[in-house]
């Protein structure tokens, strides 16, 4: 499938009937026009939230070095991806989160080291239905009392939320298990990773998500930012603490919570093909542009050219050992990647 425009994709009602669920959650989209055989082919995969800037990225880059490589760019989560990328399967694996311990100890035992390298900021929008009139502002309190693991099959109704939001059925949807978004969302709003309620409509495709609640007057759901971005005309974003995320909201720490890094993780034997190392040093030369395009809030320059430095060392391993990520600004990101 050859995507021309990453917005033209997210909308297009083909996609939003569910090709990703139909082929079990994972596809691999062929973003360049480069048919010709023996053409060198880097593989990433993972990340639905990552996806947008990362296929931007990719399908730039094979224009403008044409014949260099054909770059794959598979959507089956975090999680998902990072089983494939532990099992040398891809090269690169698009993550909305940090690599879990289980994960580094599983990339450990089949001898891949990785290069972790930021590439973005995201806002997780949570959003309701256009027609939804009421929940204008939502606190983190809140969106606990609707989340937690203890609010299954017991709070049900809008009602319940707040005293004064009307007797309605409360319906929810929200990213998978292999989604990056859900992990870290559980994190910050329930204080534990995949600690969450289960009786909600889930996917790892977004676009399944901004479908259910488009469709539906009762219904809430949280995702990336760009997905709601792409789907404004018919999703309502509802402030969280007052805050409606924004560029300016995630760069001075105020959406917090809710604003989390982006990365991509690079097999470091991989990166030192030559088509591997091309896209990558590409990919951090112009992220900011792309991050931009694809409404996701870019790091300032210091961080790219610390990103370089690091991929062309390389450093190995993950910064977040032993820490969090959940209310991590990027002035603090960029202090921890300068360690």
């Amino acid at each position: 499938m050859v995507i021309q425009n990453i917005s033209s994709f997210i909308r297009n009602p083909l996609f939003l009937t569910g090709t990703l669920a139909s082929v079990a959650a994972t596809v691999t989209l062929t973003v360049s026009s480069v048919q010709s055989q023996g053409v060198p082919t880097v593989k990433i995969d993972g990340s639905s939230t990552v996806y947008p800037i990362t296929e931007a990225v990719a399908e730039d880059f094979q224009k403008a070095k044409k014949g260099a490589a054909r770059v794959t760019v598979g959507v089956s989560g975090t999680g998902g991806g990072f089983k494939k990328f532990c099992a040398g399967d891809t090269d690169i694996s698009n993550a909305s989160r940090p690599i879990k311990a289980s994960e580094r100890e599983q990339c450990k035992k089949a001898g891949i080291n990785f290069i972790e390298l930021p590439v973005a900021y995201d806002a997780i929008a949570v959003v309701v239905n256009k027609n939804n009139t009421w929940a204008k502002n939502l606190t983190t309190a809140e969106l606990k009392k609707i989340w937690e693991p203890g609010a299954k099959g017991k709070i049900t109704n809008w009602s319940q939320v707040r005293p004064g939001f009307p007797n309605a059925p409360l319906k929810l949807y929200g990213p998978g298990a292999d989604s990056g978004t859900f992990d870290y969302f559980t994190e910050a709003i329930n204080g534990k990773s995949k600690a969450s309620r289960t009786d909600f409509t889930p996917s790892e495709d977004d676009n399944v998500l901004v479908q259910g609640v488009s469709r539906d007057k009762n219904a809430l759901a949280y995702f990336g930012f760009a997905y709601y971005d792409a789907n404004k005309s018919k999703l309502k974003i509802v402030p969280i603490n007052g805050v409606t995320p924004s560029r300016q909201t995630v760069e001075n720490g105020k959406y917090q919570p809710l604003a989390r890094p982006m990365f991509i993780y690079i097999n470091a034997k991989a990166a030192k093909r030559p088509e591997v190392k091309q896209f990558v040093e590409y990919y951090l030369s112009n992220a900011a542009k792309a991050a931009q395009s694809v409404k996701y809030v870019p790091l300032p320059a210091k961080a790219y050219s610390t990103a370089l430095s690091h991929f062309r060392k390389p450093k190995l391993g993950t910064v977040f050992v032993g820490k969090s990520e959940v209310g991590l600004t990027i002035d603090e990101l960029l202090r921890l990647e300068a360690q």
